[in-house]
């Protein structure tokens, strides 16, 4: 199933509108509150059913995630040593190193796009057909720490829809809206490279602080709703600085 951005935007708006009236009831429609970002472990456990859990997934940190669609087998190497690790249908994942102390603060915004993540997954596995499901159904997905690659093969495709609506609940893009206009004037914010002029600054800086994420998955997310202005760095000059 090969689905485009606006494809994913509009599954996006469905599910967090559903999950929306689930969660906030009657509240879910009213527009003076603040922007908020998608409670993902109550999405994840209370609206998918999903159960979440933590295990050391990798030697080196490289998987956060994985998500199983039946039950199976998940096995690691580590110094030579094989462990092998149950996974259960519907259930997530995570690695243990995002509760370890002193990486939760820290890691709070990676954790939660990964759980989004595989979230993203569960959704689109539940939409494919039946022939698609039975093929896939023994096999997990698993989010690496760094996946840049070309979609050329179905399971990039796999993992680029999942990131991208992954994102979208995440970050709906509603609540964007609404935080731009409030944060930033409505206006876009210009990236000279990954360097942001003071105000710019503060105004990501806030988002992110509201939508518990990260820069680089704000930055991306503002991209794709027409919120960043890419620039040379040649062309920076912030009006609060001598240039």
């Amino acid at each position: 199933m090969i689905l485009s951005q606006k494809n994913i935007e509009e599954i996006a708006a469905a599910v967090t509108k559903d999950f929306n009236e689930f969660f906030y009831g009657n509240k879910s429609e009213d527009t003076r509150r603040m922007a908020r970002g998608t409670p993902i472990d109550q999405f994840a456990k209370d609206y998918l059913g999903m159960s979440v859990s933590f295990a050391r997934l990798s030697s080196d940190g490289s998987i956060c995630g994985l998500t199983a669609y039946a039950d199976t087998e998940y096995i690691v190497e580590e110094l030579g040593v094989k462990r092998t690790i149950p996974l259960r249908k519907n259930q997530i994942l995570l690695d243990v190193g995002f509760i370890q102390c002193g990486q939760v603060h820290k890691l709070c915004g990676k954790r939660r796009f990964t759980l989004a993540h595989e979230c993203a997954h569960q959704i689109l596995f539940q939409m494919e057909s039946e022939a698609m499901q039975s093929a896939y159904a023994k096999k997990y997905s698993a989010r690496r720490a760094y996946s840049l690659r070309d979609l050329k093969t179905r399971e990039d495709w796999n993992e680029w829809q999942a990131n991208v609506l992954g994102a979208a609940i995440l970050m709906p893009q509603n609540e964007i809206d609404l935080a731009m206009w409030y944060f930033a004037g409505g206006k876009r914010l210009v990236n000279y490279e990954g360097v942001f002029a003071y105000r710019d600054k503060l105004s990501l800086s806030m988002l992110c602080q509201q939508f518990a994420v990260s820069k680089s998955a704000a930055v991306i997310r503002l991209r794709q709703l027409g919120y960043i202005e890419d620039r040379p760095y040649r062309e920076y000059c912030d009006p609060l600085e001598v240039c």
